[in-house]
């Protein structure tokens, strides 16, 4: 995978070496040709944006592909291959994606995520999923009478999860024996979360519960406070997350303002 983001970025390089300039000090000579040295400079850079670390190995790497790539070039343009409608379409194409991806790169290093902002979605984050989690089973069947004759099983004294495990039609939950873990309540669907927070500690609904999956037979086993993660656990995620948005944001602008005809 890294050697593949290598090769990409040395491609996208070449590209643009038409603009480098003449004068630059040479990488290598290949077949008599000068490579120039701003290749390497350039291909460092748009590997150090990446986030991963530049080392001597790296190096080494970028310049042995800078100087393959110049071998496979000099061959093709032996081949007159520069000069077919189907390599001058690929390279509008190409010329594009790196205009956009530079545009997009300028555009997030002009409008960082900041602090604030990042204190602001948590907050958000906090309020949506704060309170009381909740500790739920539950056996999912198709008809009212099987989850009705499931109800009265168990207030004679049937296990709970011995139904859950050889009846449920969830089967995430009922190889568990209906257990669906801690979850805010909300997570669950409205008749779900409804009949699950007017429940005791230890009780299941009295009658089933229908909604879109089927007929439920519910049992609250525990509430707690909801345990959430402190801003600093999330704050990368989130970062990214609003950084992703405010890109989205402006690609809908230019869209909306171009005129299309």
């Amino acid at each position: 995978m890294k050697k593949q983001l290598l090769s990409g970025l040395v491609a996208a390089t070449l590209l643009g070496a038409a603009a480098l300039p003449a004068s630059a000090q040479n990488l290598a000579i290949v077949n008599g040709k000068p490579v120039p040295a701003e290749r390497f400079d350039t291909v460092k850079q748009q590997v150090e944006r990446t986030g991963r670390q530049i080392t001597p190995d790296i190096e080494a790497r970028i310049k042995d592909q800078i100087i393959t790539a110049e071998v496979f070039t000099q061959e093709a343009q032996k081949q007159g291959i520069e000069g077919s409608s189907n390599f001058r379409a690929q390279m509008e194409l190409a010329r594009q994606q790196i205009l956009i991806n530079e545009l997009f790169a300028e555009y997030k290093n002009k409008h960082p995520v900041t602090d604030a902002e990042i204190q602001a979605e948590y907050d958000k984050f906090v309020a949506a999923n704060g309170g009381k989690e909740y500790k739920a089973s539950h056996i999912l069947v198709e008809k009212e009478d099987e989850a009705k004759a499931i109800i009265a099983s168990i207030k004679k004294g049937a296990k709970f999860e011995d139904i859950a495990k050889k009846q449920s039609k969830d089967p995430g939950s009922g190889a568990k024996g209906g257990d669906l873990d801690w979850a805010n309540p909300n997570s669950y669907v409205s008749e779900f979360t409804e009949a699950l927070i007017k429940l005791e500690k230890g009780k299941i609904t009295q009658a089933p519960v229908k909604s879109q999956f089927g007929w439920h037979v519910i049992r609250l086993d525990d509430l707690r406070q909801a345990q959430l993660p402190n801003l600093e656990e999330v704050k990368p995620q989130i970062a990214q997350q609003l950084e992703q948005q405010k890109l989205a944001k402006y690609q809908e602008d230019l869209r909306a303002k171009a005129k299309i005809e």
